[in-house]
């Protein structure tokens, strides 16, 4: 299904030691008070989470593409903040901003799957599994307030709370689900004026058409741009920080093709034995945009 048109909806669809004086009539004598452990700066401590021995070796693998140090940078991840992670799945980001936020006294909403959501019957397993990593790691991870995002969801976040809002791939995913606006809204309402929506999302070809279901997995940044204008953000920058100009986009399985998913058969039928990787390989991970919205103050 295609969406024709201008740019229009329509078209396109972030111690010190002291003294004490001791002696009556003697010598006065300095005596060292202990201090309070220093807070590490915010680069240790974004460096520490990105380093953490809790994050799965194959996540890390990843980081040459999805370059998490630079990308939250970007978006303004700073200690004592207070950010919404929509959608983290797993935890990719998730184990990198929950022990960053921990450490420098910011917190951390999780908007998970809505598990009570009829058309996903295996949200339910997947947020508990979420649930019980965080759980497995309090020390590490702090105390994550898990929210929901879904169709029928209800706020991520109390109103105008948060300063940084994150859709780390996962706009493809609302659109296929009919919730791409609601979830621009959504974070709108979650954000402070003056906070920020970051963006990280498969890159299509500019202009033309804007396949309304995203199929294949990408979105032009237009469609994106203009989405967010739609639910009251401003556009602030966009970087080249996850483009990847190998990425041709035409690959047969959509973007799932590439790494890390890697597939050789449509969804939901058997791997293909002999499917030959190598080109996709070489490519390596999506090209993607990554854009930076601000709520006007």
């Amino acid at each position: 299904m295609a969406v024709m048109g201008d740019w229009s909806r329509r078209g396109l669809l972030r111690g010190a030691a002291g003294f004490i004086l001791a002696g009556c009539g003697k010598k006065d004598e300095e005596k060292p008070v202990a201090s309070a452990p220093a807070k590490p700066k915010a680069s240790d401590a974004l460096d520490a989470a990105i380093a953490g021995d809790w994050r799965p070796q194959s996540d890390k693998a990843r980081d040459p593409w999805r370059h998490p140090r630079q990308s939250l940078e970007f978006w303004g991840l700073r200690p004592g903040i207070t950010v919404v992670e929509f959608w983290p799945g797993a935890g990719w980001y998730t184990d990198i901003l929950a022990p960053y936020l921990n450490s420098t006294g910011g917190r951390l909403y999780a908007a998970h799957l809505q598990t009570d959501n009829p058309n996903d019957p295996t949200a339910g397993e997947i947020v508990q599994a979420f649930r019980n990593k965080l759980a497995a790691r309090p020390r590490v991870y702090g105390k994550v307030e898990v929210t929901a995002f879904g169709p029928t969801s209800g706020p991520v976040a109390p109103a105008a709370s948060a300063d940084l809002v994150l859709f780390l791939r996962n706009i493809h995913n609302w659109m296929a689900a009919g919730v791409a606006e609601k979830a621009f809204r959504d974070a709108f309402a979650a954000l402070k004026p003056g906070g920020v929506l970051g963006v990280e999302e498969h890159r299509a070809d500019p202009g033309g058409v804007q396949e309304a279901l995203a199929a294949n997995g990408y979105v032009q940044q237009a469609y994106v741009t203009q989405l967010a204008k739609e639910a009251g953000f401003t556009l602030a920058e966009a970087s080249e920080i996850n483009a990847n100009p190998k990425d041709t986009r035409d690959h047969p399985f959509g973007v799932w093709t590439l790494p890390p998913t890697r597939l050789s058969a449509p969804r939901g039928e058997p791997a293909k034995a002999d499917f030959d990787h190598s080109k996709y390989d070489t490519i390596g991970e999506s090209d993607r945009m990554t854009l930076k919205f601000v709520k006007p103050s």
